[in-house]
């Protein structure tokens, strides 16, 4: 099996005008666009859209991506931007806390019966929740931090912080997260969130 094409590689055909390296761009990285602008606009219609605007934009300016930092970087400050001009665009709307179709995957997870992966479910469904009711930035930063393994100097660049100002976000956005699970979801978790 022949090793994938690395993203520069396929960078440099996209701008040599070669369709199929579009089109693998976009199949490698549509699943990360579309969850993180879910979780930004929490709509999967409006996520949609904000998916399809941050892959015309990528294309749009692709040739100024710089290599100064890894490709996700710079798409996911995409997503980021986009998500927010979309939201700026749109009126507020009520959230329910009851939509547990998309819940957060916790990773290498092994369920030893099937009473541990109900419990497993009803932690990560409560999990999504309340990183639901957390404001768009918190629920940002605590996405790029936690769900896509971003170090903070990816998600400076990403949110266009100062280092200081990103770990103060992402650490107010913890004790936001804790306070959110300790006052809606304790019976989910047993016992309230060690500080």
């Amino acid at each position: 099996m022949a090793a994938p094409i690395s993203d520069e590689i396929l960078i440099q055909q996209a701008l040599a005008g070669q369709q199929s390296a579009c089109s693998m761009l976009v199949k490698r990285y549509e699943k990360y666009v579309f969850t993180l602008a879910l979780r930004f606009v929490k709509s999967r219609e409006d996520a949609h859209e904000v998916a399809q605007d941050c892959f015309l934009r990528m294309f749009r300016y692709m040739a100024d991506f710089r290599g100064d930092c890894k490709f996700t970087t710079w798409l996911y400050r995409i997503v980021y931007s986009t998500a927010l001009n979309h939201l700026r665009k749109k009126t507020p709307e009520i959230l329910s806390l009851d939509d547990a179709e998309r819940p957060l995957q916790l990773k290498n997870e092994a369920a030893p019966d099937a009473s541990a992966a109900l419990e497993r479910d009803d932690r990560n469904a409560a999990l999504h929740r309340a990183i639901e009711m957390l404001s768009h930035d918190d629920a940002g930063i605590i996405t790029l931090f936690y769900l896509y393994e971003q170090n903070l100097d990816e998600i400076c660049q990403i949110m266009d912080l100062t280092m200081t100002n990103a770990k103060t976000k992402l650490c107010r956005a913890r004790q936001r997260l804790r306070a959110i699970m300790d006052a809606n979801f304790s019976t989910e978790f047993g016992v309230k969130m060690a500080e």
